[in-house]
């Protein structure tokens, strides 16, 4: 039995399709959702829907009863991140599971200065509280989702013909999330995955500078980059009325491509589904052909 956490998010959707697309039969699997409303789908393609909550223990350890693999699926609550992860960890342990499949983040360098500290300290944590359960796990450090890449930019672009981010020169190996649920059913279906972590990231990394430029050739419109401090960035971000917590993660993700965390070279995505992911350019002329 194979469970899936998150499976009304987009990850979770992706993942689950995946499966089904790789012969697993729909008996096999379940997955975790707070309310049957949202879940209705599941239940009727035949899949067992079990409610749960990442802030429920016992919900946790009730619903994780019978399952041999979990793909552990990362809270979205930043601030809550921490003690929710503890308690999957904990009921999984509990319930007997065999396998922990968990979506981490990538890490190219340890930084004790990391702009992303707050996202990474969570991963990092959660990782080393699944080492020391003692169940075999597979941690699958994905790479920013590609498909933010129209948010970060953005939805006006074409209209204003500029990005701005202060993201300097640095470039990101960003990969498309349907992508990274495909190989995460991969590991969840096939073998020699145990105790290992995959670095899922893009080979072809891109910079804001380049996204410009491409986005310029598909439209036949000017668009320019601009790379302010993170200072005037939030500021400029302020008076548009983005909320607070959104300039701060914007301007985090950006400082930290700037500092060379967000790029890195490692094929395992590519081992794993078979062929060369996505790749920014190819997205891009999707989204703005």
């Amino acid at each position: 039995m194979i469970l899936v956490t998150g499976a009304t998010g987009e990850f979770g959707k992706h993942a689950v399709q995946q499966l089904i697309k790789k012969g697993v039969n729909t008996s096999d699997i379940s997955v975790l959702s707070r309310s049957m409303e949202k879940a209705n789908n599941y239940k009727e393609e035949g899949i067992t829907v079990k409610i749960g909550d990442y802030t429920n223990y016992d919900s946790l350890v009730k619903s994780f009863e019978g399952v041999d693999k979990l793909l552990f699926v990362s809270s979205s609550e930043i601030e809550n991140r921490e003690v929710q992860h503890e308690n999957v960890v904990k009921a999984a342990k509990e319930a007997g599971v065999q396998h922990i499949v968990y979506t981490s983040f990538m890490r190219n360098q340890e930084r004790d200065n990391s702009a992303i500290a707050f996202l990474q300290d969570s991963h990092l944590k959660t990782e080393n509280w699944i080492k020391e359960s003692g169940i075999a796990y597979t941690f699958l450090q994905n790479a920013t989702y590609l498909d933010m890449l129209p948010i970060f930019i953005g939805e006006q672009v074409l209209e204003t013909g500029v990005i701005m981010q202060p993201a300097k020169n640095g470039k990101s190996s960003l990969v498309l999330r349907q992508e990274l649920a495909e190989a995460a059913a991969v590991v969840l279906t096939s073998n020699g995955h145990e105790n290992k972590a995959y670095p899922l990231v893009n080979n072809q990394a891109i910079s804001y500078n380049e996204v410009a430029e491409t986005i310029a050739q598909i439209s036949g419109k000017d668009i320019t980059y601009q790379s302010p401090s993170p200072e005037e960035y939030q500021a400029t971000l302020k008076t548009y009325g983005v909320p607070d917590e959104y300039i701060g993660l914007f301007t985090a993700f950006s400082v930290a491509q700037a500092n060379g965390e967000l790029e890195m070279s490692d094929n395992s995505l590519e081992k794993l589904i078979g062929r060369k992911p996505t790749t920014a350019k190819e997205f891009l002329t999707k989204v703005y052909a």
